[in-house]
């Protein structure tokens, strides 16, 4: 299989800056694999595709504002560092992450980030380079001793430091500066740790969710921090030889009571997203297809002709050509019908990517 067979020709035009108001007035492209019918909707109407008794599974991940802007301690040169995934095996606030400009940050190096109010400070210690190219860091607040008596800097912990200096991490593809941080996170997000939003979640609003439990859909939560995959493309030519990143994933008791009693009802489990797919799919495998409470991490890597055990529908967002969500969306629906969506959607004007238009895929 190569990454060259799952490559599309998008215009520029068709990537979306800026969400939409609201959050369920986004396009809707219902799929149906056993027809291979397409229907053109709103987020709004989803719940005229969902029955009594599915359930709905949304990941809960919360995204930080990762991205630091800082200097170099040494020499005052601009770096901006990436946070993607927290590494308590190497140490208290050590993070791996991207760091640029990345030739010049070797092991020993500092960084300083603050404030423009000059009321916060933060400070980054590179520890060693990753085999991905990216950096293990160890983030800390100045101590006592390396501060005047009156220095005007707080001392806060390390997550209120990133609260605080941290900007939302957008991907590269979206260049207008987004006014509400908020609308680069679902209304259920609730649990810190993600580098990028769980993007299909996106299009639901309080009001919708509830409309859907009224009808007698269920929703139920699961976790994974998203990480590295989301910011690396499929650089390898034979799909095979791509390595996933492993990532954070939590399903509790409750959860999996949720979908067991789904399942043995006749309902069905519908994935909010990729990253959901990925959760099920992964407690599945441990638990040799049966659902049970989990919590560890994952680096399944989802490619045509792998067999689904736990999801039954799902919805996504539009994703990038040559990427591991693509080849996953074409494990779920097959490459062709892939491949006949996506030029529809391109035809009709669809809006791709993380602030895009979404898909109900049956």
């Amino acid at each position: 299989m190569k990454i060259s067979d799952f490559d599309y020709d998008l215009p520029p035009e068709l990537i979306a800056q800026t969400p939409v108001e609201p959050r369920d007035s986004s396009r809707l492209l219902v799929v149906n694999r056993e027809t291979r019918a397409l229907a053109h909707r709103h987020f709004r109407d989803i719940g005229e595709f969902l029955r009594p008794g599915d359930l709905l599974i949304a990941n809960q991940s919360r995204v930080i504002p990762a991205r630091l802007l800082g200097k170099r301690a040494e020499t005052g040169g601009a770096v901006e560092i990436l946070l993607l995934t927290e590494r308590p095996d190497r140490g208290r606030d050590v993070w791996e992450a991207l760091v640029r400009p990345g030739r010049r940050l070797r092991e020993g190096a500092r960084v300083l980030f603050e404030d423009e109010k000059q009321t916060t400070r933060l400070e980054a210690e590179i520890l060693e380079r990753t085999e991905t190219g990216g950096r293990i860091v160890r983030l800390f607040i100045p101590n006592q001793t390396e501060l005047q008596s009156d220095d005007p800097y707080r001392l806060l912990d390390v997550k209120q430091a990133i609260e605080a200096l941290g900007h939302m991490p957008l991907p590269p593809y979206i260049h207008e500066t987004l006014q509400d941080p908020e609308r680069y996170q679902t209304v259920y997000a609730r649990i810190r740790g993600s580098a990028a939003a769980p993007t299909a979640g996106l299009h639901f609003t309080p009001q919708l969710l509830e409309r859907l439990q009224a009808q007698g859909v269920r929703v139920g939560f699961v976790t994974l921090h998203v990480g590295l995959d989301t910011f690396r493309p499929v650089e390898t030519e034979s799909v095979k030889d791509h390595k996933m990143h492993s990532e954070e994933i939590d399903l509790d008791e409750a959860t999996a009571a949720l979908i067991n009693e789904t399942q043995k009802a006749g309902g069905r489990v519908v994935a909010v997203g990729t990253t959901s797919v990925r959760v099920l799919e992964s407690v599945a495998a441990v638990g040799d297809g049966k659902i049970v409470p989990y919590h560890g991490h994952t680096n399944l890597f989802i490619t045509p002709g792998y067999r689904f055990k736990a999801v039954d529908a799902m919805i996504t967002n539009f994703h990038l050509p040559r990427s591991t969500l693509l080849l996953l969306i074409s494990a779920f629906m097959g490459k062709d019908l892939m491949e006949t969506v996506y030029q529809e959607a391109i035809q009709e004007r669809y809006r791709f990517f993380s602030f895009g238009d979404a898909m109900l895929i049956l």
